[in-house]
């Protein structure tokens, strides 16, 4: 099966949700600078949402090509991890989000 899976939508949406995230807390950190709030705020809640809402979307891609190219899929796999590490070391360091 030749397939490129980069183009399937269940690929590209967990990353652009990750990139999303990234901008969110570079752009909060930017605008605001990282300074502890007593309340969480909308950034941190975009975060959250955006990190939670690829679960079903990486699920879904796994149970659909893992079993059909196995290698092409964890090397997608492998992708998505990495947005999602670099989505969160900023947050970490951040307080509020």
């Amino acid at each position: 099966m030749n397939v490129s899976l980069m183009k399937q939508p269940s690929a590209l949406l967990p990353m652009a949700m990750s990139l999303a995230a990234l901008m969110v807390v570079l752009g909060h950190a930017a605008r605001f600078g990282v300074v502890h709030e007593a309340d969480e705020g909308t950034a941190a809640h975009v975060f959250q949402l955006l990190m939670a809402g690829q679960v079903p979307l990486v699920a879904y891609f796994a149970l659909k090509w893992l079993p059909r190219v196995p290698e092409q899929a964890f090397r997608v796999l492998a992708l998505q991890a990495g947005g999602v590490l670099a989505a969160f070391p900023p947050s970490i360091g951040s307080p509020e989000l």
